[in-house]
């Protein structure tokens, strides 16, 4: 019995040590993280993915926002467990959540490219991971954020006509 017990707790130590840093993707834990994301002003819908970051590093994969019901609109609930790589068990990462409109790309960083708006970020935020024999660590103090409307540029060519239109304009006067 004592044998085991000490075999136990060795490995328990190990896997402790030696465990990735976890945080629990939910933008909404009733009585500690409320972080509301809103597209134009209304809650953000499955049309808007999220994706948490740490530095430049994206964690996990995008999941969309809730549509329903209407109480959890704008959150995401079921990101699940996301492993902080480099940051072990018990420690403290730097995470922020950032958001896109699909329509601009299947990652955060395709979306930002484009430069068309319809992208955002919240603050970063210091985080005590889970990880081993801790439960993963609560988004607490992540703040909501707007993800504004997209606004598309215009193309070389329809600039491209538009000024030609404007010289045969002034050419005719």
């Amino acid at each position: 019995m004592k044998y085991l017990t000490i075999a136990l707790t060795a490995l328990l130590a190990a896997a402790s040590a030696y465990a990735q840093g976890t945080v629990n993707f939910a933008t909404r834990i009733t009585g500690s993280v409320d972080a509301r994301v809103t597209f134009d002003g209304a809650p953000a819908g499955s049309t808007i993915w999220g994706q948490l970051y740490s530095g430049t590093a994206a964690l996990g994969n995008p999941v969309p926002f809730r549509d329903s019901p209407a109480a959890a609109q704008g959150y995401i609930t079921s990101g699940g467990t996301v492993e902080v790589p480099g940051v072990a068990s018990g420690g403290t990462a730097s995470i922020k959540l950032v958001a896109w409109h699909s329509s601009l790309g299947a990652t955060y960083a395709e979306a930002v490219a484009k430069g068309m708006n319809g992208t955002a970020e919240s603050a970063a935020i210091s985080v005590t991971v889970g990880g081993g024999t801790l439960p993963p660590g609560n988004l607490v103090g992540l703040a909501g954020f707007n993800v504004s409307s997209i606004v598309p540029e215009p193309s070389i060519a329809a600039l491209g006509i538009l000024g030609a239109g404007l010289l045969v304009l002034r050419r005719k006067k």
